[in-house]
């Protein structure tokens, strides 16, 4: 009897071990044959490990683990997007969906799904950097070979350059060439103005226009110009006080004896003086009473005329100089 027991009992322990290392064969065969698509995948490649499982007896609709369900398995290493349980007829599998962060071979944590634990799948992932090489920097980037690319670099770079002249130059000299420019727009718009009464004037007497309206005109506006052109307040001086006005014109001492030798010196150097006879010769007309000829006012336009032309000439010529 007793040996009978001890009989069975070795029956049933030999038929344990049996079973478990069945067991375990069909689980290494499971290992092995499983395999990932793509086949070689790299650190951030999202990829799907197929684990091939025995057929069943009759199709099990699908379970799927999503994030967020408890039982999600969790690696620090590996991202998983989804895993599913196919259970059919023709053959089962499980699919695992996951994106690797690690390079190396990772083993994954164990998965319950279903009735099911799967445990010891490993994956290989690579990594686009040689470990084996020591770490370096890269070489430099190769030249743009787009079309126009020199041109528009070489050509921004002169651009900035000549910009940092001009403000270097501003800085240094820009008080004064500003001061030049200013004193020529001031000059350019004085003489265009009494160029311009003195056209219009010159047209009022070929009309026939009052002829004592066209004096007090042309008296005004030389009084003006002058005022603009001297800083002396002109408009409210007599012809006599005009003798000792500054004198405007110059006459060069390399003056040679030429037409406009003679204007010179007439404008600049008779006695007396340009200014006062000629404001002297506008108020005998303005007053006297007697009828004002077309020939005596053509004359004072045509002495504005001249003593401007004159006057304009020498002020170029000062500032060519100051240039200089």
């Amino acid at each position: 009897m007793n040996n009978s027991k001890f009989t069975c009992l070795v029956i049933i322990f030999l038929f344990t071990i049996s079973f478990a290392q069945a067991q375990n064969n069909d689980t290494n065969q499971r290992l092995e044959a499983a395999h990932l698509m793509p086949r070689q995948i790299f650190v951030g490649d999202t990829a799907v490990l197929i684990v091939p499982l025995p057929a069943v007896s009759s199709n099990i609709p699908d379970i799927v683990i999503t994030p967020g369900q408890d039982n999600m398995p969790f690696c620090p290493n590996i991202d998983f997007h989804r895993i599913v349980l196919e259970q059919r007829v023709t053959g089962s599998r499980l699919l695992i969906e996951f994106t690797p962060f690690a390079a190396g071979t990772l083993e994954l944590p164990v998965i319950e799904i279903g009735d099911e634990n799967f445990a010891e799948l490993t994956i290989t992932v690579n990594s686009v950097i040689d470990e084996k090489a020591s770490p370096h920097l890269s070489g430099p980037a190769s030249a743009l070979i787009m079309p126009g690319t020199a041109l528009l670099l070489y050509g921004s770079l002169t651009a900035i350059i000549v910009f940092l002249l001009l403000v270097f130059l501003f800085l240094v000299k820009g008080k004064t060439i500003l001061k030049i420019i200013m004193e020529k727009w001031r000059l350019f718009r004085l003489f265009k103005s009494i160029r311009k009464m003195e056209k219009f004037l010159h047209e009022e007497i070929l009309r026939g226009s009052d002829k004592r309206i066209i004096v007090d005109k042309l008296s005004e506006e030389f009084r003006s110009f002058l005022s603009y052109l001297s800083g002396i307040n002109c408009r409210v001086m007599t012809s006599s006080e005009f003798k000792s006005f500054p004198v405007l014109i110059t006459i060069p001492d390399n003056t040679q004896e030429t037409e406009n030798s003679a204007k010179l010196q007439r404008f600049a150097a008779a006695e007396p003086p340009f200014l006062s006879g000629f404001f002297r010769s506008c108020d005998t007309m303005r007053f006297s009473g007697d009828d004002i000829s077309s020939k005596d006012l053509l004359g004072l336009l045509e002495d504005v005329k001249t003593f401007v032309d004159l006057l304009e000439n020498q002020k170029k010529n000062e500032q060519k100089e100051k240039q200089n």
